[in-house]
């Protein structure tokens, strides 16, 4: 999925010469706390409800605060992983989206691409989990995509991190389309890999269900 299927088309941009009265009538519209902010069909970033309550002006006209999240902004093409790091790196709620010519297309809220990632076959479809440390030079996904489906499974979604406690090491979790691991696990091994941590989700599954959903309904207020 792409920024540009993301794009919210129910937050119009603000000008420079709209008020603050405007903005803050919007945002209670729209149930949010920022907004963003265009001129001349460019992104200039976003208008905050903490701005303006910090100006305490509320016929002050947008151009003239110091607006925040003027780099953030991704290109329509995009992945969706790109705009939740955007956004998380810069604590933002909504992401700005632009074409190739940096003319502005629209606005990603966080809350819309959580509820996506939720909705994913990664998250939806039942399966196994394991987590595995690795050399970051041995990492090839390809590599360990071959040797889980030669055990008749396959990827359904995958994420990879620097070790915290050692940089030249990864932890790579993956989300497999069964909960028939041993075979796998035990492949996996047998060509050197350590397997760190695995789960079944039969055994989790409703618990995550239930914390996706509390994550959701916290982002719904």
């Amino acid at each position: 999925m792409v920024a540009e299927e993301l794009i919210n088309h129910m937050i119009p941009p603000l000008k420079v010469t709209d008020s603050a009265r405007k903005a803050k009538m919007w945002m209670e519209e729209l149930r949010c706390n920022q907004l963003p902010v265009a001129d001349q069909g460019k992104f200039l970033g976003l208008i905050t409800e903490e701005i303006i309550l910090e100006e305490n002006d509320i016929d002050k006209s947008i151009g003239d605060f110091d607006i925040a999240g003027k780099d953030c902004v991704v290109r329509k093409n995009s992945h969706f992983y790109e705009v939740i790091k955007l956004a998380t790196d810069n604590h933002v709620e909504m992401v700005g989206v632009e074409d190739e010519n940096k003319d502005y297309c629209g606005v990603i809220t966080i809350q819309d691409t959580i509820t996506l990632f939720a909705q994913s076959a990664a998250v939806q479809v039942s399966g196994g989990i394991i987590v595995l440390s690795l050399d970051q030079r041995d990492y090839s996904l390809a590599e360990i995509s071959r040797l889980i489906e030669e055990n008749n499974a396959k990827i359904l979604g995958s994420s990879v991190k620097q070790d915290d406690f050692d940089p030249s090491k990864l932890k790579l979790t993956l989300k497999l389309n069964t909960i028939a691991l041993s075979s796998i696990t035990a492949t996996l091994e047998r060509f050197g890999y350590k397997i760190i941590a695995r789960f079944q989700e039969t055994h989790i599954q409703e618990d995550q269900r239930q914390k996706v959903d509390m994550l959701l309904k916290y982002l719904e207020i």
